[in-house]
């Protein structure tokens, strides 16, 4: 069962102005907030620079977001602990104040290198530890990309060792499917503690989300504007920002559309993780736990479900684990 708590004596009192989003107690017993900085290449677009990670980082922890999502592929995770170390040196946090996700990429899958690709993503991050550490694909690969037949069964020895060492508090995966998850949780003591995968307005992935919820493992939402903005498919399915059904509901409650759509997933349980480097934008997206939806309004934005991915990893569909058979 997923509980919302106070994040309070977690995180701390000293933001008094700033927006701070409620937490969901794992299954670990440790605390996750509610909604998440995501960060990586293109983290608003293609032209970022490194830098502008850096920043978006600072400036959302300064509207308040306590949650910060990166990987090891996505490059940035230097970035992201030089934003996160700018923010204590400016006392609005301390380290125990911020909980910060990433995760193993699909080259290290091997148990014997899970423990070392986290140490690297700590040494990058200029951190001690890791608030959550998740497998990225259940897809292994070599390092020039070409399949290795890796069980992630034995990934997830290296993920509980990583967490045995201190090294990661609480651990989970990505991209995994409801067979991977049971399959995980049969042969296993340690159960992940999250399931981070796409969920959106065009993708709601109802069934993988409940089948997660009902065994206690949180649910992270990365993309989850789906294609509100589609500036590279316009043929891609609605709903889009000037949607009627989006602008009647962001009337109703003077919010944004994307705000209507952060909160649909929060409404629904789930942890978001907007991308921006726009500073009123990050603003603008942790601002959203001020109202609520009702059960009609939160299945009318179900409605749109077209089951279409922003995210395609279709290229990896010949890979025993591929995740996406059904």
């Amino acid at each position: 069962m997923i509980r919302l708590v106070l994040c309070l004596f977690y995180f701390g009192f000293n933001v008094a102005l700033a927006v701070q989003a409620p937490c969901i107690e794992l299954n670990d017993g440790n605390k996750i907030p509610s909604l998440a900085l995501g960060t990586g290449r293109g983290t608003a677009k293609e032209s970022d620079s490194l830098d502008d990670v850096r920043k978006a980082v600072l400036w959302a922890i300064e509207a308040g977001y306590r949650h910060i999502d990166t990987a090891a592929v996505y490059g940035d995770e230097e970035q992201v602990g030089q934003g996160i170390a700018d923010a204590i040196a400016k006392g609005i946090v301390t380290r125990d104040q911020v909980f910060v996700t990433t995760k193993l990429w699909n080259d290290k899958h091997a148990r014997d290198k899970v423990v070392p690709a986290l140490r690297e993503s700590l040494s990058r991050l200029g951190l001690d530890y890791i608030d959550l550490f998740l497998i990225h694909f259940p897809v292994a690969t070599k390092d020039d990309g070409s399949y290795e037949n890796i069980d992630y069964l034995e990934t997830w020895n290296g993920m509980e060792e990583a967490r045995y060492l201190g090294l990661a508090r609480s651990i989970g995966v990505s991209n995994f499917n409801a067979s991977q998850i049971d399959r995980i949780v049969a042969n296993s003591p340690v159960r992940p503690a999250v399931n981070e995968i796409e969920v959106n307005p065009t993708l709601t992935q109802e069934p993988l989300v409940y089948h997660c919820l009902s065994l206690g493992i949180a649910v992270m939402s990365y993309s989850p504007f789906g294609f509100l903005v589609s500036r590279d498919r316009p043929d891609a399915p609605p709903p889009r920002y000037d949607d009627p059904t989006l602008a009647a509901l962001a009337a109703k409650y003077g919010k944004t559309p994307g705000q209507i759509v952060l909160r649909y997933l929060i409404e629904r349980g789930l942890i978001p993780i907007p991308k921006s480097t726009n500073q009123k934008r990050i603003a603008e997206n942790i601002n959203v736990f001020d109202f609520q939806l009702t059960r009609e309004e939160i299945a009318s934005i179900s409605r749109f479900n077209a089951n279409t991915r922003v995210i395609d990893i279709s290229h990896w569909k010949d890979h025993p684990y591929y995740p996406h058979q059904s």
